[in-house]
């Protein structure tokens, strides 16, 4: 058996035993394939340990940038109570359409609110609503704005608040600091930027499994 292999098959032995899934969460997968959506959705395990952090939080109101078909947004919103808030921000109008019916099958749609356009454009606009701080945010979208995702995300989170960032290994290529990979790059300066900043506290995680070598930063926002 090949190391990959090996990675694999233990993720599914603990998604099986401990992040089944549910209707929901397998037609939010099989559907985004039927769409065309890239496969890069969270690993169900992944998508259970958002949904823990939640509620460890205890949080009410979450944003996530990069929405996808909405299958990390299932586990979010699972996780907010019944007058919880979630708002999920996707580029692709073809890509929110799909997340939005797979919200609406796990009965969702009256807690997630998915936004079209591109986040940069949309970040802004949303805090001129001066919304009532996060108290979590997931960022999952294109990885050369991770530095802006950041920042914006210390600008909308309470004190206290936890910022999570995927896929920061880039299959290790986060250790190159000459690589001319935007998303690499993107991904240092997100790193750098939670090093540096007075008002975040934070580490990173390398992870194997079904998405390969992997990984993720988690940052508390400091008062």
């Amino acid at each position: 058996m090949s190391e990959s292999q090996l990675w694999n098959d233990v993720d599914d032995h603990f998604a099986d035993l401990l992040a089944p899934a549910d209707e929901a969460l397998a037609a939010a997968l099989r559907d985004s394939d039927a769409a065309g959506l890239p496969p890069i959705n969270v690993a169900p395990n992944q998508g259970k340990l958002l949904g823990l952090i939640a509620g460890i939080q205890g949080a009410r109101r979450v944003l996530e940038i990069g929405t996808l078909g909405g299958y990390s947004t299932i586990w979010l919103g699972r996780a907010l109570p019944a007058d919880g808030t979630l708002i999920t921000l996707e580029y692709d109008p073809r890509h929110a359409e799909v997340a939005r019916a797979n919200l609406a099958r796990a009965g969702l749609d009256e807690i997630a609110e998915v936004r079209v356009g591109p986040a940069l454009e949309t970040l802004p606009k949303l805090a001129d609503e001066n919304p009532e701080p996060f108290d979590l945010v997931f960022i999952d979208a294109d990885k050369v704005n991770n530095a802006h995702y950041v920042e914006w995300a210390v600008r909308l989170t309470r004190p206290g608040g936890v910022i999570v960032l995927d896929n920061v290994v880039r299959g290790g290529a986060v250790i190159d600091g000459a690589s001319t990979d935007p998303g690499v790059r993107g991904t240092r300066a997100a790193l750098e930027l939670i090093a540096s900043h007075p008002k975040l506290d934070g580490t990173a995680l390398q992870t194997v499994g079904v998405k390969g070598h992997d990984g993720f930063a988690l940052a508390r926002v400091l008062a």
